[in-house]
């Protein structure tokens, strides 16, 4: 079934998003696989989404580099996703079966060194691998853009349609591996993920969701397009000069021709289509869980911090106050206390602001603040007790504040000030 292009533009964007959002805190937790999976998957919706602009409505040859580069790198994604499940699965059975634990850096380079020569090193091999079944350059589709082109031949079949099928049939056998040495042994599997360093036991079970639902989608959909290829016809491999006879030629092909070809919509639709259900689906499995809620929560405090917005919330805002209003002989007391929670530290900052009713101007003089001046009371009226003279209402070097329960504070007698006249509000 094909759809509209603009469609496919919009999910293509989105889904290349959900694929970026998370990259950044699983490089620093060291999870290569999961890295490289975000990084195909998010570069393929990428690729295609701006092939969906470049060439909708029309089959021109507009940029012969781009294109080269462009089907390559979905040559690679043929086995890309397949191989970073596998890297998923192994490296979880490993864990599971008590044979790796990455206690120390060596270790830790050890499994990223692995994860990158199955990552990367086997989409690379795939791309030389399909250059030999390669007829010509590439094939630009009106509304799709440049598409890989293979010959369909015995050697076909071997070099780049059962790939995924083989990696993905490995990946099985390390998933199941796994999940029932999980379940079978619970306990031990709890102690080697604590010694592994960014794998929870949440962490953990996703991840095998992700794989598991590659494989699904992987092993069924590789043998689906080896089935409809044979059936299309196989053409008798002719040699290596027969073959790449015409490479450098570039087949254009219009929509009404491709469009009205189920086969052919069948192919290209679902291998743009399946990069955005990948991204969706592993945004499902890590863009809810409580490590992406932190960078959410982290983003939007420093974003806020930036635009001088200030949060107040109960519990676990950057900007939680508390005031308490002290009237006396007509003067009015606003003290608010400010708790400022950063990433890593807690920082009180306490502000004392002083409004005036009436035409009284008292006298006074605001020293900083120290907690050390501070006398807390256990009741409002101690505070009425004080005795005032003159003009001035607070004696001189005190700070008024707000006691831990929230009670007016009690202030000591005093019978002279020392503070200065100023009608207005004070803020220290």
């Amino acid at each position: 079934m094909s759809y509209p292009n603009q469609i496919y533009t919009v999910f293509s964007f989105i889904g290349f998003v959900l694929c970026a959002t998370p990259l950044y805190w699983h490089l620093q937790a060291w999870n290569t696989a999961t890295c490289l999976f975000m990084i195909w998957t998010g570069l393929g919706c990428l690729l295609q989404g701006i092939n969906s602009i470049v060439w909708n409505k029309n089959m021109i040859n507009r940029a012969p580099v781009y294109c080269d580069i462009s089907t390559r790198i979905q040559v690679a994604l043929n086995v890309a996703i397949p191989a970073c499940s596998l890297c998923i699965n192994r490296r979880l059975c490993k864990i599971a079966t008590a044979k790796a634990a990455m206690t120390t850096n060596a270790d830790k380079r050890r499994a990223v060194v692995q994860d990158l020569l199955i990552g990367v090193g086997i989409p690379i091999l795939q791309i030389i691998a399909q250059y030999v079944v390669s007829p010509n350059r590439y094939n630009i589709f009106e509304d799709f853009g440049p598409f890989l082109a293979v010959v369909d031949t015995p050697l076909t079949f071997i070099l780049f349609f059962a790939w995924p099928v083989a990696i993905g049939t490995v990946s099985l056998f390390y998933c199941v591996t796994s999940i029932w040495t999980f379940y079978k042994y619970q306990r031990q599997f709890k102690q080697m993920m604590s010694h592994s360093q960014g794998l929870s036991r949440s962490r953990c079970l996703r991840l095998m969701a992700l794989s598991a639902t590659d494989i699904l989608g992987t092993v069924p959909l590789g043998l689906y397009i080896i089935v409809t290829d044979a059936k299309a016809g196989v053409t008798p491999w002719k040699g290596w000069t027969y073959t790449h006879s015409n490479y450098s030629k570039v087949i254009q092909i219009a929509s009404f021709i491709w469009r009205n070809d189920p086969s052919m919509v069948n192919d290209l639709e679902m291998f743009r289509w399946s990069l955005v259900a990948c991204a969706f689906i592993f945004f499902a499995f890590f863009g809810f869980a409580d490590e992406a809620r932190q960078h959410y929560r982290r983003v939007y405090m420093s974003i806020a911090s930036r635009v001088g917005y200030s949060t107040f919330t109960d519990h676990g805002s950057s900007h939680a106050t508390s005031t308490v209003p002290c009237v006396n002989n007509g003067v009015t007391f606003t003290m608010v206390r400010t708790t400022r929670d950063k990433r890593r530290s807690s920082i009180s900052t306490d502000q004392t602001f002083i409004s005036f009713a009436g035409d009284i101007k008292p006298d006074f003089k605001v020293e900083q603040y120290s907690p050390s001046k501070i006398v807390a009371s256990s009741s409002v009226e101690s505070f009425h007790e004080v005795k005032m003279q003159g003009q001035s209402t607070l004696p001189a070097g005190i700070m008024p504040t707000v006691p831990p329960a929230s009670v007016p504070p009690h202030l000591p007698d005093k019978t002279e000030s020392t503070m200065r006249a100023y009608s207005g509000i004070y803020t220290v």
